[in-house]
C-alpha cells in the first residue's frame, strides 16, 4: 500500500489509455475520497457516498465506473439498473458493511417490532433491502431528526455514527455493535501527540470514530463537511481524522494550508485497492460488472430514494 505522503510514478500513456477507453465506452468514472491519488485525479467525480450516489443516479453515462468499494457499486447499480456498474477490482470490500447481513438484521427487527431500521449506506444491497430507510454520515442527523417522535429505531451497523447522530439529533436509538475498523482504531493520545506538534491546529473528526475522539474536535463531519470547513476556516493547520485518501483533496482545494494524518495508521485498504491498470483492464473488459437482483433491488431503492431526498 501507498501512504499519500509516498509519490508515486504515474505512467502518462496509462492515464491516456483510460481517457480513450472511456470515451469510447461512453463511461463516468466515479471515485472516493479515500482512493488514491492518481485514481481521484483521473475520476470525473470525487466525492464521498451521498454525493457518489447522486452522481450515479443522474448520468447520462451508458457505463459507471465505481473506484470505491463493493457496497458503493451495488448502490449504483440500484439507482441505475439501466447502467453497466464496474467495480475495478471485485474484492474491494467494507469490513463494517460485513458486519452485519440481512439474516441477522432480520431476527433483529423480528426482536424489535415497530422499529424504524436506519441503515448507513456502508451495506451490502441485501441489508438496505431489510431497512426502511439509508443515511449517510452526512445527512444522519437529519434524517433521524425527521422521524416523528417518541418513534424507536434500530441504526445499522456503525455505533458510533449512531451514538454521535443520536445525540446531534435529540433522539435514543438502540445500535448494531458494527464500527468502521479504520476510524474506530483512533484513540486520545493519537490526537493530543499531533496537538503537541501542532498546537495551532483546528482538528477535523469524521464521526465513524469514537466518542472520545469526537468529543477532542473542532468540527465533527463527513469527508464532504471537513472539505467545507477547511475552505471556509480562516485557520492554517488541521489535524485530519478519517482515512488518509481525503488529504489529497484537501491539498489541492485549499493551497497555502497544512493538513496532517491524525495517525499513520489510517489506511484503508480495501480503498486502495483499485489502482490505474485495474481500472483500464476494467474500462476494456467492462468487468467485474455488479449488479443487484430485481427483488432485492426494488425493495432496497425505497430506503436509498428515502435517503436521497435529504439535502
Amino acid at each position: 500500500m501507498f501512504p499519500l505522503r509516498v509519490r508515486i510514478m504515474v505512467d502518462k500513456a496509462l492515464v491516456d489509455k483510460i481517457k480513450q477507453l472511456k470515451q469510447r465506452r461512453n463511461a463516468v468514472i466515479l471515485a472516493h475520497y479515500y482512493q488514491r491519488p492518481e485514481i481521484q485525479d483521473i475520476a470525473d467525480f470525487v466525492g464521498d457516498s451521498l454525493e457518489l450516489a447522486r452522481k450515479a443516479a443522474g448520468t447520462g453515462a451508458d457505463v459507471i465506473v465505481f473506484c470505491g468499494v463493493h457496497f458503493m457499486a451495488e448502490t449504483a447499480a440500484i439507482l441505475s439498473p439501466d447502467k453497466t456498474v464496474v467495480l475495478p477490482v471485485l474484492t474491494a470490500g467494507c469490513p463494517m458493511a460485513d458486519m452485519v447481513t440481512a439474516e441477522a438484521l432480520r431476527a433483529r427487527k423480528a426482536a424489535l417490532p415497530g422499529f424504524e431500521v436506519v441503515t448507513y449506506v456502508n451495506t451490502s444491497a441485501e441489508v438496505k433491502a431489510e431497512s426502511d430507510i439509508c443515511c449517510t454520515s452526512a445527512n444522519a442527523v437529519k434524517v433521524l431528526k425527521s422521524l416523528p417522535l417518541g418513534q424507536d429505531v434500530l441504526f445499522v451497523p456503525d455505533r458510533n455514527l449512531a451514538r454521535y447522530a443520536a445525540q446531534q439529533a435529540g433522539r435514543d436509538v438502540t445500535s448494531w455493535p458494527g464500527y468502521c475498523p479504520v476510524h474506530d482504531q483512533l484513540r486520545v493520545e493519537d490526537i493530543d501527540l499531533c496537538l503537541e506538534k501542532h498546537p495551532q491546529a483546528k482538528v477535523l473528526v469524521h464521526p465513524e470514530c469514537r466518542p472520545e475522539v469526537i468529543a477532542l474536535a473542532d468540527a465533527v463531519a463527513s469527508t464532504s463537511g471537513m472539505l467545507r470547513y477547511a475552505r471556509e476556516s480562516d485557520a492554517r493547520e488541521f489535524i485530519v481524522a478519517t482515512e488518509e485518501g481525503l488529504i489529497h483533496q484537501l491539498r489541492k482545494q485549499c493551497p497555502g494550508k497544512e493538513f496532517y494524518p491524525a495517525s499513520d495508521k489510517l489506511i484503508c485498504e480495501n480503498m486502495k485497492l483499485t489502482t490505474l491498470d485495474a481500472l483500464a483492464r476494467s474500462l476494456e473488459e467492462l468487468a467485474p460488472a455488479v449488479t443487484v437482483p430485481p427483488t432485492v433491488r426494488e425493495r432496497a431503492l425505497r430506503a436509498v430514494e428515502r435517503m436521497l431526498s435529504f439535502v
